[in-house]
C-alpha cells in the first residue's frame, strides 16, 4: 500500500490513477495539486482525492509516491518546484506520451531525486478531458510503459510497477527512445491526422455543410481530434524528431498509393489494402 500519494495534473488521467488505487485499497491517502482550483474542488466532491494543496510544496510534502500527470510543456516548471521540496525517500513518476524529453528535463532539474525518478506511460485514454471523465476502469488490461535509465534505483521502479498493476495495467519496460518513436507512429501520427483531416473539411469552400454527409468511419476515425488541442501541442514539439519522421514516412506511402490511384494500378491498390486488412484483423 501506498501511504500518500500526490498527484500533480488531477484530469482525466491523474484522476482515473486515483480512483483506481482508491477502488483496490492501494493508497492509504490522495492528495492532489493543479493550478485551477476549482478542478481540485471538483475532485474533492467526486471523491477522486483526499484533499487539495494550492503549492506543490504543500502537496508532496511527505508523499511516498508523487505522479506528474501535467502536459509536456509544463514539466520543467513541475520538476523545478519539486526539486527543493520531495523528500530523498519519495518516488517519482510521470505518465507522459513522450519520454526522452522528460528524461532531459529530470536530469536538469532533479539531480537529487534521479534514482528515485521512474519515468512512466499509460497508453490509456479519451478524447474527454478533465476529472469527470476519470474512471476507475481506465487502465484495466492497458499497457504502462516505463522506460528507467540506468541510474533508477530497481526498489522504485517494482513499487511504480506495483502500482500500476494495481490499477489492473499490463506493465512493460522499455527503452525511451523507441518507445517515443513507436507512439510516435501509434498514436501522435493517428491525432495529427484526425485533426489534419477535420480541419481540411472545416476550410472547404462551397456552400455544402460537408460534416453532415459524413457517417460512422468518419466518426470513429476522427473523435480523437476532440482531444485537447494544447496537449497535442505541446506532444508534436516534445516529440518532434520522431513525428516528423513519421509524417515523412506516411507521406511518402500516400503518395505513393496516390500514384497507383492515377495510374489505375490495380494489384499495388488490392495488395496494399489486403495487407492493411490482415494487418488490422490480427491486431
Amino acid at each position: 500500500m501506498i501511504n500518500r500519494l500526490c498527484i500533480i495534473g488531477v484530469g482525466l488521467i491523474g484522476g482515473s490513477l486515483a480512483r483506481a488505487l482508491k477502488a483496490k485499497g492501494a493508497c492509504h491517502e490522495v492528495v492532489g495539486y493543479s493550478r485551477q482550483v476549482g478542478h481540485l474542488q471538483r475532485a474533492v466532491e467526486l471523491g477522486v482525492i483526499d484533499r487539495y494543496e494550492q503549492t506543490v510544496a504543500d502537496a508532496i510534502r511527505n508523499a511516498d509516491v508523487i505522479v506528474i500527470a501535467v502536459p509536456a510543456g509544463a514539466f520543467d516548471t513541475v520538476f523545478a518546484e519539486i526539486a527543493d521540496a520531495a523528500s530523498a525517500r519519495a518516488i517519482i513518476t510521470d505518465v507522459g506520451s513522450v519520454k526522452e524529453s522528460v528524461i532531459r528535463s529530470a536530469a536538469m532539474y532533479l539531480e537529487h531525486h534521479l534514482a528515485r525518478f521512474v519515468p512512466g506511460h499509460p497508453i490509456a485514454g479519451s478524447e474527454k478531458t478533465g476529472v469527470e471523465a476519470s474512471d476507475a476502469g481506465l487502465f484495466v488490461n492497458a499497457k504502462v510503459v516505463l522506460t528507467p535509465t540506468a541510474g533508477t534505483d530497481p526498489g522504485a521502479v517494482k513499487i511504480i510497477r506495483d502500482m500500476w498493476n494495481s490499477a489492473g495495467a499490463d506493465v512493460v519496460e522499455m527503452d525511451a527512445g523507441e518507445h517515443d518513436r513507436i507512439l510516435a507512429a501509434t498514436s501522435h501520427l493517428p491525432h495529427l491526422l484526425a485533426f489534419a483531416l477535420v480541419d481540411l473539411l472545416a476550410q472547404m469552400d462551397g456552400k455544402t455543410d460537408v460534416f453532415s454527409y459524413t457517417g460512422g468511419g468518419f466518426r470513429d476515425f476522427t473523435r480523437i481530434a476532440s482531444g485537447d488541442p494544447q496537449m497535442w501541442h505541446d506532444i508534436c514539439l516534445a516529440n518532434r524528431d520522431a513525428v516528423v519522421a513519421v509524417i515523412e514516412s506516411y507521406r511518402a506511402s500516400l503518395d505513393t498509393l496516390g500514384k497507383a490511384i492515377e495510374q489505375e494500378d490495380s494489384r499495388f491498390i488490392t495488395s496494399m489494402f489486403i495487407r492493411a486488412k490482415q494487418a488490422r484483423d490480427r491486431f
